[in-house]
């Protein structure tokens, strides 16, 4: 008797590929718009061009800890949904995710009242030794990213509802708007206007408010099979906000903390030990924010794929089979491997003209050539791992792993071992290539964690889905399928 092998069809390659390729478009457009900002604005102001650079990325840098609040809210309730339609619960995706996006509104709010409220206080207490010219820069550009923030959650949690029923080229188009908007006035505002680094700030600004309003008008068409009614009266639902907060705490924590290991390892080399004894310039600053910048361009198609998991993972789990979830984790792994392959590859052959974009000096470039030259080295075996895998894990409703797993490692390797490398009481001074020696010990750390959770299989009773069989059709919705078929073949080959 030959073997049967059961061929699964919730997401096909061409819906796999409809998925995944506008996704990673967005992610793009998006990751590519902090450098942009940087290399317009290090251009636009004669002879400022290391301050400025420098005060952009440390305000992003801080940015990013709060927007990955609302990612990881937007990531918690991309994977609810999306494990609700793949249990065919869409009424119940639909109240979701209008609490989801109420709750980051307000949230949302609040921290942008803190960060214009305590805008000089946060920069002093995370960037102490910058030069006051970066500090003023930084603190100018700060004020402006703050009020941005409601639109970036609005415009997170609404595109991860989209995505979470394979919407994904509307984002994608929000995306391709949203950043020729940015680049359109930042010239106006940088190189007509002659704003300095006030009219990069006003020009992203402006940029993001489009998306926001744009993904959220598409989250109330009725043709989408998750939407909500914005004038219907709302209030707060207790079980949906448990399953949210559930899944989206653990999260925040994790991002958020990563990226507070990202900045505080980043005041390890602001320090005066690294000033030139000459210039009483500290080239190491510039350099890493260059090599910061390039590098993520190689994540691009990386970070679209893990985007993507969420949806795909999240809807395996919601029919209740676990050998479909097993057979879509190892689909989307080896999807994950070529892709970054390809944009690594890619980047590395493009990396010197991209670094010889930046007003930067001699030294800071020749430091962040090596930065770079380290971290797309070990990136090729190493991303899909540690960033592929948690998105895994975290689809399966396993996010409590993956929370302590990556601030253990974290904490131990991206800044316990960059502190030792970087400062000065042990007499490494390795500057910003200890700072990368450290991040990359780190990327290995982490695919040691995730892949030894994903093969030992303690994810399936994360989500308490994985033992309902349903059968999923193709639009994205299912039904709970009788007994007497759970064993029925799909295919079979002969």
């Amino acid at each position: 008797m030959e073997k049967v092998k059961k061929k699964y069809t919730l997401f096909t390659g061409k819906a796999l590929a409809y998925l995944i390729i506008p996704i990673c478009i967005e992610s793009a457009l998006s990751m590519s718009l902090g450098m942009i900002d940087g290399l317009m604005a290090s251009n636009g102001v004669s002879g400022e061009g290391n301050s400025i650079l420098s005060a952009i990325t440390a305000v992003d840098q801080v940015s990013s800890l709060l927007i990955q609040l609302f990612v990881a809210f937007g990531a918690g309730g991309a994977i609810l949904t999306a494990q609700l339609l793949g249990a065919g619960k869409v009424e119940e995706a639909n109240k979701s995710a209008k609490q989801l996006i109420v709750i980051m509104l307000l949230t949302s709010l609040v921290l942008m009242g803190l960060c214009m409220a305590l805008n000089r206080q946060i920069i002093e207490l995370l960037f102490n030794e910058a030069t006051e010219k970066t500090k003023d820069y930084a603190c100018k550009y700060f004020l402006i990213m703050a009020a941005s923030y409601p639109f970036l959650a609005i415009f997170n949690c609404c595109a991860a509802v989209l995505r979470a029923q394979r919407k994904s080229m509307n984002t994608m188009l929000s995306g391709i708007i949203s950043f020729f908007l940015n680049i359109g006035f930042n010239a106006i505002f940088l190189f007509a206007a002659r704003l300095e680094v006030v009219g990069v700030a006003l020009g992203t600004l402006l940029a993001r408010i489009f998306p926001a309003l744009f993904t959220l008008f598409l989250v109330t068409r009725k043709s989408n099979i998750v939407h909500i009614k914005i004038f219907e009266k709302f209030r707060f639902h207790g079980g949906y906000l448990k399953s949210i907060l559930k899944l989206g705490v653990p999260g925040g924590i994790e991002s958020s903390l990563f990226q507070l290991g990202k900045i505080l390892v980043i005041a390890f080399i602001t320090i005066g030990i690294y000033n030139d004894p000459v210039t009483g310039i500290n080239y190491n600053t510039a350099a890493n924010s260059a090599a910061y910048n390039i590098n993520t361009m190689s994540s691009i198609v990386g970070n679209g794929i893990n985007t993507a998991t969420l949806t795909v993972i999240g809807q395996a789990v919601g029919t209740g089979e676990v050998d479909q979830v097993k057979y879509y984790i190892k689909r989307m792994l080896l999807i994950n491997y070529i892709g970054n392959a390809a944009c690594v590859g890619l980047v590395w052959g493009l990396s010197e003209p991209l670094l010889s974009f930046y007003n930067i000096s001699p030294e800071a470039r020749t430091i962040a050539r090596k930065c770079f030259t380290l971290c797309l080295s070990i990136q090729f075996a190493t991303y899909p791992l540690s960033f592929g895998l948690p998105a895994v894990l975290k689809a399966t409703s396993d996010v409590k792993y993956v929370m302590f797993a990556a601030v253990i490692s974290m904490i131990l390797m991206r800044v316990g071992l960059c502190y030792i490398l970087t400062c000065g009481w042990v007499g490494a001074k390795l500057g910003a290539f200890g700072l990368w020696i450290g991040m990359v010990s780190d990327w290995g750390v982490r695919s040691m964690l995730f892949g030894g959770r994903v093969l030992s299989g303690r994810w399936k009773k994360a989500s308490g889905r994985l033992d309902t069989p349903v059968a999923v059709t193709a639009q994205g919705t299912a039904e709970i399928i009788s007994e007497e078929s759970e064993n029925e073949e799909v295919h079979t080959d002969v």
